[in-house]
C-alpha cells in the first residue's frame, strides 16, 4: 500500500446473538476485513463492532460508525425474515437516503447459487457522507455478493456489488477508493477516474 492512496476509515459490523454471546465463533467480520484488505489498494482503518439482534443496538452502533468517520459501513448479518432479523430496520431507521439497486444485485448474485435468495432483505443506504451496505451472513455469500460471479475464463459473468462501491463514495463525498481490478475493477465514468 502506498501514501498516494487516500487512507480510509470503514466500519464493518456483525450482527449474531449467538456470536455476539461467544456461544459460536464468528466468521463475519474476519471474512469482511479480509476481502476489504485483498480488494482495495487504500490503507484501511476499521472499526468493527460484533452485536446482537437488537434493532436498537444496530441503529446506535451505524451512527457511531458514521460519526467516527467510517466512508463505508458493512454489516453481515440479520437480514432474513425470522423475528430476530432486524438489521434493515436498523439501517432504514438512520438512512437519509435508500440505493435499493445494492439489495437488488445482491439477489440477483445469490439466486444463482438459491432459490431462497428471494427471502433476503439485504440494502443499502446513504447516511451524511457515508455508504451503509447490509450483507449476507455467510463467508462465502459476502464474497461473492462484493465480487461477483466469473466465467471459467476469468471474464465477469455477474458483476458484484463494489464496482460500484467506489463512485457512489466519490458522489457523497468520501475518499477516492482505489481497488485491485485482479479482485473487484471499480467502474468510474472517465471524467471520474484521478490519474496516476
Amino acid at each position: 500500500m502506498s501514501a498516494a492512496f487516500d487512507p480510509v476509515r470503514i466500519g464493518i459490523v456483525s450482527v449474531s446473538d449467538r456470536a455476539s454471546t461467544g456461544v459460536y465463533e464468528d466468521k463475519g467480520l474476519p471474512a469482511l476485513e479480509e476481502w476489504l484488505q485483498r480488494a482495495l489498494r487504500n490503507p484501511i482503518e476499521f472499526e468493527s463492532r460484533l452485536i446482537p439482534d437488537e434493532q436498537a443496538g444496530i441503529s446506535a452502533a451505524l451512527i457511531e460508525l458514521v460519526e467516527a468517520g467510517c466512508s463505508l459501513v458493512l454489516t453481515t448479518g440479520g437480514t432474513g425474515p425470522a423475528p430476530r432479523d432486524v438489521t434493515p430496520e436498523a439501517t432504514l431507521a438512520v438512512a437519509h437516503k435508500e440505493m435499493p439497486g445494492f439489495g437488488e444485485q445482491m439477489r440477483q448474485i445469490s439466486l444463482r447459487f438459491v432459490p431462497t435468495a428471494i427471502l433476503s432483505r439485504q440494502m443499502a443506504v446513504i447516511r451524511d457522507k457515508s455508504l451503509i451496505l447490509n450483507l449476507p451472513g455467510q463467508p462465502k455469500s459476502i464474497a461473492e455478493t462484493l465480487e461477483g460471479l466469473k466465467n471459467a475464463d476469468g471474464s465477469q459473468a455477474v458483476p458484484g456489488i463494489f464496482a460500484a462501491v467506489p463512485y457512489c463514495i466519490d458522489l457523497i463525498g468520501g475518499p477516492y477508493l482505489e481497488t485491485d481490478d485482479a479482485v473487484c475493477k471499480a467502474f468510474r465514468p472517465k471524467s471520474a477516474i484521478r490519474a496516476r
